[in-house]
């Protein structure tokens, strides 16, 4: 009741936000130089024409991914369906959801490539396959030279945000965020600041307005969605700037983080 509509209102004005920023494809200078390197074709001078057997076979993977889509968000709701076994030493151990991602992503892309009867080597030679695999080896460089730069300090930080909350309790929704880029999850996020807040006297309805706080992954482009997302638009358009701070998401993260607040904000006077 607060946090889905304030979170997608957020999303929505966010997008809208950066709705007329930069230019069109025909005036990108990086767009542009792709194209006269002949990195890229250009789209106004390129037509596809698409069979209706070809209709088909995207139907077909559409509905495929749906039910991977399905099946993570089952196995993530009811963590007693995923498989567990017990180990040498004796103890119990259940699939973590990282591990039921990779399983059904890998399981689903091999039942569209049996179901549509795709010819694999013309698969790994288009562009978007190109691209995924550049935003893999990406997403392990960066993502990886993050977290362990964040991991090997995530006490020093802890330690001094908590000070600072204690002392401030207004400054608590800045906190979320601040920890939610070093920590890269928003539930170990919950886990490390909601109870100081609850200790602090901070309203739990006011908790659950600053929920969208904990959703700082943009902030710095190291986050594995961010990297790829850059790495698979081949037009050059979403990038990281010069001074890497200031990159695509910046402005659509912020517009959305803070219009959901003031939503959630508003939504809680009703409650």
């Amino acid at each position: 009741m607060i946090c889905i509509p304030s979170t997608l209102i957020g999303v929505i004005v966010g997008a809208f936000a950066v709705r007329f920023i930069g230019v069109d494809l025909e005036k990108d200078s990086e767009y542009q130089r792709r194209v006269r390197d002949g990195i890229l074709k250009n789209e106004k001078q390129t037509t596809y024409e698409i069979s209706a057997k070809e209709n088909q076979k995207a139907l077909i993977s559409v509905i495929i991914f749906l039910i991977g889509v399905l099946l993570i968000v089952i196995f993530g709701s009811i963590p007693s369906l995923r498989p567990s076994f017990v180990l040498t030493d004796g103890t119990s151990y259940r699939l973590g959801m990282t591990e039921i991602i990779e399983i059904v992503m890998m399981s689903i892309a091999g039942l569209m490539l049996i179901f549509t009867k795709t010819n694999v080597d013309k698969a790994v030679k288009g562009s978007v396959f190109i691209a995924g695999m550049q935003a893999v080896i990406a997403i392990f460089g960066i993502a990886w030279m993050g977290d362990t730069f964040f991991n090997g300090n995530i006490e020093f930080f802890k330690t001094h945000i908590e000070h600072i909350v204690t002392d401030y309790p207004f400054l608590f929704a800045i906190a979320l965020f601040v920890m939610s880029i070093l920590l890269f999850s928003q539930a170990a996020t919950v886990r490390t600041l909601y109870p100081l807040g609850i200790a602090l006297g901070i309203p739990p309805l006011a908790l659950v307005a600053m929920f969208p706080a904990v959703n700082g992954y943009f902030f710095i482009p190291n986050y594995p969605t961010v990297v790829a997302a850059i790495s698979f638009d081949r037009t050059g358009t979403t990038r990281i700037g010069k001074y890497v701070l200031n990159h695509s998401f910046q402005l659509p993260g912020f517009v959305a983080t803070i219009v959901s607040i003031a939503v959630g904000y508003f939504l809680i006077l009703f409650f």
